[in-house]
């Protein structure tokens, strides 16, 4: 992989959608993991306005720092950024008072805390004609739908959603994203309990890039049971997820319906 002129492709391919949009730049929601610290990096390197938000919400405090140390490493490194922290936890537990307690499940919330982010995104990013800068891997957008309907797939570009999460690893480095960033499990930062990505998935993101690539590439080799296993999870997800990666079903009306 050509680390460095992958990099150069996708900051010439922010700069030029912004310019073409009349945007200012970008705005990128920062959780302390590595595809929002990429994201943020890439956007960074335009050159553009780029404004970070750090949205809290009863956050984990090492995720909360991770953030925190990723939004300093980048303006000590890029001018062009600025960041603001909005601290949406009396916001969600307004929310929390206000919903039916029998719809309040882990899931539900989670949505809820991803959808409130989103909100705010494009708060600051209307007010500031900047476009909202999606972090979704390949994996996450279009392998097994791991993200919120309208809330983290709310967005306006998807700078790395055609790279599987090793490479978001290799270029996150080549770019020079601090190692705490770097060396942190992966997690969506929705739960108040910390669970990772693989706590939540049931699989490693390596062994769901290899599942990607068996099925894209036909393979047709004998799976082993941990294979057996993670292709199910996989094509599970894959399945279940559907209705998040698929265009929105419209029902077309017979034209003869209109005479």
């Amino acid at each position: 992989m050509k680390h460095k002129e992958i990099i150069e492709h996708i900051v010439k391919w922010l700069k030029d959608y912004s310019d073409k949009s009349k945007t200012e730049g970008f705005v990128i929601g920062i959780s302390g993991g590595i595809d929002s610290a990429l994201t943020s990096t890439l956007c960074a390197l335009t050159g553009k306005k780029v404004i970070c938000l750090n949205m809290p919400i009863r956050q984990i405090k090492n995720e909360y720092d991770r953030g925190n140390a990723h939004i300093e490493w980048l303006k000590q490194n890029f001018s062009n950024v600025s960041n603001y922290e909005v601290n949406l936890t009396p916001i969600f537990e307004e929310m929390e008072k206000t919903y039916d307690t029998n719809i309040q499940d882990f899931l539900t919330m989670a949505n809820t805390r991803a959808r409130l982010r989103m909100t705010t995104l494009y708060a600051y990013a209307g007010h500031h004609k900047l476009l909202v800068a999606g972090t979704g891997n390949k994996v996450e957008d279009f392998g097994i739908g791991f993200y919120t309907k309208y809330g983290d797939g709310g967005v306006d570009v998807s700078p790395i959603a055609d790279l599987m999460k090793s490479q978001v690893y290799a270029l996150a480095k080549e770019a020079g994203v601090i190692d705490q960033i770097l060396k942190a499990k992966p997690t969506d930062g929705l739960f108040a309990d910390g669970r990772t990505d693989e706590d939540q998935i049931g699989a490693t993101y390596d062994d769901l890039e290899w599942a990607m690539l068996y099925l894209e590439n036909k393979e047709t080799y004998a799976l082993n049971d941990h294979q057996q296993k993670v292709m199910s999870i996989y094509k599970g997800r894959n399945s279940a997820n559907k209705h998040k990666m698929d265009p929105i079903p419209v029902c077309s009306i017979p034209k003869t319906l209109f005479n």
